[in-house]
């Protein structure tokens, strides 16, 4: 390697620019790492300041607040958003230990052994084993990415990547003890979702070429130890999946007391709109496997198939998952596989539940 002498100008420090040529010329990568500490300790002080000016204006304007709160449409709001929540916090935290034990302690090359080595045979094995393997949809898609850089073939673990968040065992719990009125309701999320995750493998393998799939190049957890792994996952989990819950919930909690009831009518009344009406709003909403049966279950003005099509297409295809599926397997994968996901979760979520429910 050679190795270049910079000559400094008149009157410069010779030290200084031999310095300089250590750190490619000049000082202003030390600049902008003191400029990014700053930045980043500015946003770690802002956080409780905005939280302080938050409380201060809860507490000068608390008699409209209280008076707001009092009003029987936000009464009914915080009852329906109340419910959910506490129904569906325990089945959340559980998925997110069990998705990241999986994710961490499991190694990829186990899913590898165990699948058949012919694309079509392996394609419904693995798409069973995410009814034995509890994980969210933050989790399955890493899981995914791990499996294809093992050696798996791509509609194998693309079958995976749908129907683990969609069938396993907390996600079928949950949507037992949403619907304990309608066991029927079970069964047809279960075969629904495998349904679908098993031909969009067998689509994959069809159609799909090789330059359409970009390969994950690492490892989702790579240079850390299992306990940190662990917990760093669930505190992701936890974090993300939380959110979307509470968006979920207050979705839910204004559909349910704010929209007007003729609005609602109009699109419940009619079979092939309440579907695709429920179907559009679980991809926006983007709520956690684990808790969307209790979402679903408060939209009692939709029939059973309506909720049935939430239910199969959100863990397969919404807004995060859209963005974490570009992120693994890029974007030409993503345009591709989200739209065909879609587009089958409604028609053969639609078919079971004219036939089961």
């Amino acid at each position: 390697m050679a190795i270049t002498k910079t000559v400094p100008q008149d009157g410069a420090d010779p030290g200084q620019a031999e310095r300089g040529d250590a750190h490619s010329g000049d000082a202003r990568p030390a600049d902008t790492a003191t400029d990014g500490g700053r930045d980043a300790e500015a946003r770690h002080l802002n956080s409780p300041l905005l939280l302080t000016l938050l409380l201060l204006t809860a507490v000068m304007f608390q008699d409209p607040l209280r008076g707001a709160l009092a009003a029987p449409v936000m009464q009914s709001w915080m009852t329906v958003f109340v419910a959910v929540m506490v129904q569906a916090l325990p089945f959340l935290v559980l998925g997110v230990l069990l998705s990241a034990a999986i994710a961490v302690f499991v190694p990829p090359s186990f899913f590898a052994r165990a699948l058949p080595k012919h694309p079509a045979l392996a394609v419904p094995v693995a798409g069973a084993a995410g009814a034995v393997l509890p994980g969210c949809e933050c989790a399955s898609v890493p899981v995914a990415g791990a499996l294809v850089r093992r050696g798996v073939t791509p509609a194998a673990a693309l079958a995976f990547l749908l129907s683990a968040p969609a069938i396993n065992p907390i996600v079928l719990t949950a949507t037992a003890v949403a619907f304990p009125g309608n066991p029927e309701m079970v069964l047809a999320r279960f075969v629904a979702s495998l349904l679908v995750a098993c031909s969009m493998g067998w689509l994959w393998h069809r159609l799909g070429r090789t330059d359409w799939l970009r390969p994950p190049a690492r490892a989702s957890y790579e240079g850390q130890s299992k306990g940190a792994a662990f917990w760093g996952s669930v505190r992701h989990d936890v974090t993300h999946a939380g959110g979307f819950l509470v968006i979920g919930a207050m979705a839910a909690a204004t559909l349910k007391a704010v929209v007007p009831a003729q609005w609602l009518s109009l699109a419940a009344g009619n079979p092939v709109l309440s579907v695709l009406f429920l179907a559009a709003l679980a991809v926006l909403l983007s709520i956690c496997s684990e808790a969307d049966a209790f979402v679903a279950a408060s939209l009692t003005q939709f029939s059973l198939t309506a909720r049935l099509t939430f239910l199969v297409v959100g863990p397969m295809i919404d807004l995060k998952l859209f963005a974490m599926q570009a992120g693994t397997f890029g974007r030409a994968f993503a345009l591709r596989f989200a739209p065909a996901t879609f587009a089958l979760a409604v028609v053969v979520s639609a078919l079971t539940g004219t036939v089961l429910l």
